[in-house]
């Protein structure tokens, strides 16, 4: 006999949200794929060209961990016109020991969207200035909005700019920001003048073709790349990784392939087999991270399997304790 947990969005809402607990949650899985031998399989993608859509499975198992998730998650992208979010998805966690299903995590895609603000903020942690004080976030939607919240819990974050090629969707979300946030939050209608003075770049979109120019970038600066999940998705122009004083991948294996990086080395400016440090090496201290306030740095976030088993395993455990969800025998 074994029972299953459903928990639902509203489920999880209540036992998990955005602080600094789901950062550590996911610093600590950064630093367990520098650290131990974690099995993260390739990203399985099913591409649905007709109606923009994509979905990603991932999974990870980290020895010593009781579970693990396996992680579907689509993202189409015209959904916003039939008035349809663009990503939803659930979890599912296993047993590591059995491999009997433990809980379904109906999320419609919340605990991604959290550990994807999370991760962002671990970046900033490792890479930007202790004393960053302006942010500009490319992109309007959701994780552009958790991504400025995800900052300003490692960060002395008191103003911010909002570009976006939809310049309406970038006023409303300043508006809803600086209401929400408590700081200023400004819509730029050119991307570079976001940029200008910023001491925090993310870029949150699912653009093919950059929208930020390596000639932007001044002494300083610490840019995250957040939307290039997918080989065709491009937001930073490639030269700006060779013009960078430290790259650092999520994961180099998935960077290379699929990341800004993977741009990069199409475009011959970088080498297939250069050696990068990944974020879960300097958060472990294994590498080094930026040695000094003038250099530029850049992290490329392609969003890894093992942060998906941090967060379900994060929200497994706080349902139980607070008896969260439905409970199913089988």
């Amino acid at each position: 006999m074994s029972s299953m947990i459903i928990l639902t969005e509203a489920d999880l809402r209540k036992i998990v949200s955005l602080d600094l607990d789901a950062v550590s949650c996911v610093e600590d899985a950064f630093k367990a794929l520098a650290t131990k031998s974690v099995a993260m399989p390739p990203i399985l993608r099913l591409d649905v060209p007709e109606h923009r859509g994509e979905v990603d499975v991932k999974t990870a198992y980290v020895p010593g961990i009781e579970s693990f998730a396996i992680k579907i998650s689509p993202g189409f992208f015209d959904n916003p016109k039939i008035g349809l979010p663009s990503t939803n998805g659930m979890m599912v966690l296993l047993s590591s020991r059995t491999g009997l299903v433990q809980a379904l995590l109906l999320d419609n895609g919340y605990l991604t969207d959290v550990r994807t603000a999370a991760a962002g903020a671990v970046a900033a942690k490792h890479l930007s200035r202790e004393d960053s004080k302006v942010a500009a976030v490319f992109g309007a939607g959701m994780q552009a909005k958790l991504q400025l919240e995800a900052l300003m819990l490692v960060r002395p974050i008191t103003s911010a700019r909002i570009w976006a090629r939809d310049g309406s969707k970038a006023e409303a979300t300043a508006a809803e920001l600086s209401a929400k946030l408590g700081i200023d939050v400004l819509a730029k209608a050119d991307p570079r003048e976001a940029m200008r003075g910023a001491d925090v770049i993310v870029t949150t979109t699912p653009a093919e073709t950059p929208i930020v120019s390596a000639g932007w970038l001044e002494p300083g600066q610490h840019l995250t790349a957040m939307g290039s999940d997918a080989e065709h998705k491009n937001e930073i122009d490639p030269v700006a990784i060779t013009q960078a004083d430290l790259y650092v991948a999520d994961s180099l294996k998935q960077t290379r392939r699929l990341g800004e990086l993977h741009h990069a080395i199409a475009a011959g400016t970088i080498a297939a087999t250069t050696e990068f440090p990944e974020l879960g090496q300097i958060a472990a201290g294994q590498r080094q991270g930026r040695s000094d306030a003038k250099q530029i740095t850049i992290a490329d976030l392609t969003g890894t399997g093992i942060q998906d088993t941090a967060i379900a395993t994060l929200a497994f455990g706080r349902a139980k304790a607070a008896n969260a969800g439905t409970t199913f025998e089988s």
